[in-house]
């Protein structure tokens, strides 16, 4: 079965071109040439997973995002103007699940989605059935949750990631490099504050305990303390 993608792109020659890769890649591909329309689409559920241009005639991607989130988890990777660091941190803030800058190599893109992809499928085939309970959070694999004082958090796909490898190590150091490769499935670059955006996002959905249940262990990486 080949994965759903819907590209919210104003572009037209950049829309048709990465249309055309998609699908060449195996892709099913639909396609929005403003917001209103890429969020029609989205809430209609006819895709696996979403492009995001923040840049829009009509709405700026990042209010889609905000109503997207309002109603689904459906995965979200934003496109981005280069080295607009304040975009990238409104869209974690929002609720995007990955980001990559304009212009934006192909390959690079294809990349990112099948991680993303293979994150939620390999969740999902693994089949590990059983919850599992650490302090007051409870892991719910098969539905691909976690509860904390049994109401579900409300995780994008990505933050449902980086929190359940974080559990699954609970007291001991997750290294930077080893949580991007598991939780995002990819290498972590020099200047890559994208981890760091998702655990500060975490923080504040978790709480903001003090001391915080994810520690940051300088110069290594994180670290979940399970509350008393």
């Amino acid at each position: 079965m080949q994965n759903r993608v819907l590209l919210v792109e104003d572009d037209e020659e950049l829309r048709e071109l990465l249309s055309r890769y998609l699908a060449n890649q195996g892709f099913t591909v639909r396609e929005a040439a403003n917001g209103q329309d890429g969020l029609s689409l989205a809430l209609g559920q006819h895709c696996d997973l979403v492009v995001l241009d923040i840049m829009l005639p009509d709405i700026s991607g990042l209010e889609v995002l905000r109503q997207l989130r309002a109603k689904t988890h459906l995965p979200v990777v934003l496109l981005t103007a280069r080295g607009d660091e304040t975009d990238r941190i409104v869209g974690f803030e929002v609720g995007a699940d990955d980001y990559i800058p304009k212009p934006c190599n192909p390959r690079e893109l294809i990349a990112r989605l099948q991680a993303l992809l293979r994150r939620v499928a390999w969740d999902q085939e693994v089949g590990m059935d059983e919850s599992r309970a650490y302090g007051d959070l409870r892991v719910e694999p098969v539905h691909r949750r976690i509860c904390q004082n049994d109401m579900a958090l409300d995780l994008t796909a990505t933050e449902y990631e980086v929190l359940q490898v974080l559990l699954a190590h609970a007291g001991s150091v997750v290294r930077k490099t080893d949580l991007m490769q598991w939780a995002l499935g990819r290498r972590l670059e020099a200047y890559d504050r994208t981890l760091d955006m998702h655990i500060s996002n975490l923080r504040k959905k978790l709480g903001n305990d003090d001391p915080p249940r994810i520690e940051t262990v300088r110069g290594l990486g994180y670290s979940y303390r399970v509350p008393v």
